[in-house]
């Protein structure tokens, strides 16, 4: 029998039309600690990459210079991955130890998670790593306000990447960081470098990764903490979107959460863009993280201990 990898990292780039997301891709993937990527996209035609493409492996799937495996998805996402993981073992192409999937702009990212946690045979390959939402200054808070597609990406992000803060004013920046903020407090909001490199750790830590749970738990009861404070007018609403903490002192009985949280996803699912939450569970030391997206509730993950030391459910 051969031994079983690990699970390929699988990470999804979404932002609307015109924000930037092949932009930072191509620049993400010429870095050398990315090289062994993969990278699915909907078509050619509607992207910027044909100027990097140096070699044609089939009508599907194409060389980058920097080494990495660019293909499209022609039936459906599921037939696509799995095809280019039985290639990959085949040996057909180059091994590749995380995947990036670029949405279109005007979609939801909720169906592509759904499709890689609910499919057995992905998630025995796969595992589910970030949710990066491109956002422009020029364009994001008309797109947001305008368009639905565009609310929901910045609410189910685990990371945001503002774009072209270099065409904007100091002050549009401001208030385009101010709304995503109160969109998504526990989301990681980062200003790309427009003269720089995009750093590598935009792929390469994620929720999943034991060294960074601590620290992103930790950011997000900070970010909770400071958005409390904001007695600014209905600091916690935007549009349809709306953003609230329940809060628990006492202990919780697991079974219970996850009967309350599993009766909630089925009556509101969609309804219910992102969750995080620090879980302190009755009987245990240390806390429990659940996260998910609308209907999908990722596989809660356990801390060595309380990030800011306070033991509450959050």
């Amino acid at each position: 029998m051969t031994e079983r990898r690990e699970p390929i990292v699988a990470n999804v780039i979404t932002g609307f039309l015109g924000a930037g997301k092949t932009s930072l891709l191509n620049r993400l993937l010429s870095r050398p600690a990315l090289a062994d990527t993969a990278v699915i996209i909907n078509e050619f035609g509607s992207v910027g990459i044909d100027h990097l493409l140096v070699e044609s492996v089939d009508d599907d799937i194409v060389l980058l210079k920097s080494g990495c495996i660019c293909c499209t998805i022609r039936v459906d996402l599921k037939q696509t991955i799995l095809s280019l993981f039985d290639r990959m073992r085949r040996g057909e192409v180059k091994p590749f130890s995380r995947l990036v999937i670029e949405t279109t702009g005007l979609a939801d990212p909720a169906p592509i998670l759904a499709t890689l946690s609910a499919d057995l045979m992905l998630k025995y390959h796969f595992r589910i790593g970030n949710v990066i939402t491109v956002v422009d200054v020029p364009n994001g808070i008309h797109n947001i306000n305008t368009y639905r597609e565009s609310a929901h990406q910045v609410a189910v992000a685990d990371r945001i990447i503002i774009s072209k803060s270099d065409l904007a004013s100091a002050q549009a920046l401001a208030d385009l960081e101010l709304m995503l903020s109160r969109m998504n407090p526990a989301a990681e909001v980062r200003v790309l470098d427009e003269a720089g490199e995009p750093a590598e750790s935009l792929l390469l830590e994620t929720m999943h990764d034991p060294g960074v749970r601590s620290a992103e738990v930790a950011r997000w009861t900070e970010a909770k903490h400071g958005h409390q404070h904001d007695h600014a007018a209905d600091p916690n609403q935007h549009g349809h979107i709306r953003t609230f903490v329940i809060e628990a002192r006492e202990p919780i009985v697991w079974s219970r959460f996850a009967l309350w949280l599993s009766m909630l996803i089925h009556a509101h699912g969609r309804k219910i863009l992102r969750l995080k939450g620090l879980i302190n569970i009755e009987g245990s030391a240390t806390p429990v993280v659940v996260h998910g997206v609308q209907h999908l509730i990722h596989k809660p993950l356990h801390l060595d201990d309380w990030p800011d030391g306070i033991r509450q459910t959050r």
